[in-house]
């Protein structure tokens, strides 16, 4: 079975949020600590997923919030990780919160693993037609969960079993996968959900 390596956004992500919860009950889930979640340093944030995947190769990247674009400076700056994948929920606009400041340089590549972006319609911090320009930016396949906002406690997501088969799918995905000797553009597709 494949390793899901879970990255929160900033503050965290403390029960009962899904990820906490993935990480509670999945014993393949494992959460990517970071020194400090509430002043993140980009560098600092994607050395320690880094160091991670390369404890745990071949692992399925699980972001939330902030934790994609740690995750999309991962995939742009270190291409030879063995990534399986990255299912990359609810990106933020690193300039719609003085916090994320440091995040505004946002990768706008495509990327030599399976991605799915998963995005609301009333996301407060991406607007949707931003996350479709970054799902096809990145190559990726863009889930659209409706008016379901940021996809976290708030917005009543709890244990989120529809994610674990967004993230059982793309495993699926990625054993087909031929990582392509220089990065080259998958068809990006369009999934309904809800």
């Amino acid at each position: 079975m494949t390793r899901t390596l879970l990255i929160p956004g900033i503050d965290g992500s403390p029960e009962p949020h899904w990820q906490a919860w993935w990480q509670k009950n999945d014993p393949m889930a494992l959460t990517v600590h970071q020194d400090d979640w509430s002043d993140p340093f980009p560098e600092a944030w994607e050395a320690e997923v880094a160091g991670a995947v390369m404890q745990h190769p071949g692992a399925i990247l699980v972001a939330h919030s902030l934790g994609c674009l740690v995750v999309a400076r991962l995939l742009a700056t270190w291409p030879h990780l063995n990534v399986a994948g990255a299912l990359l929920v609810a990106p933020v606009d690193p300039t719609l919160c003085h916090r994320l400041r440091r995040f505004r340089h946002t990768p706008r590549t495509a990327f030599p693993v399976p991605v799915t972006v998963v995005a609301s319609q009333n996301d407060p911090l991406l607007p949707f037609e931003d996350a479709t320009g970054l799902a096809d930016d990145w190559g990726a396949t863009l889930v659209d969960l409706g008016p379901s906002g940021h996809i976290n406690i708030e917005s009543g997501f709890g244990p989120w079993a529809e994610g674990m088969d967004l993230r059982d799918k793309l495993a699926q995905r990625s054993q087909l996968w031929v990582r392509p000797a220089a990065i080259r553009r998958e068809q990006p597709q369009r999934e309904k959900v809800g």
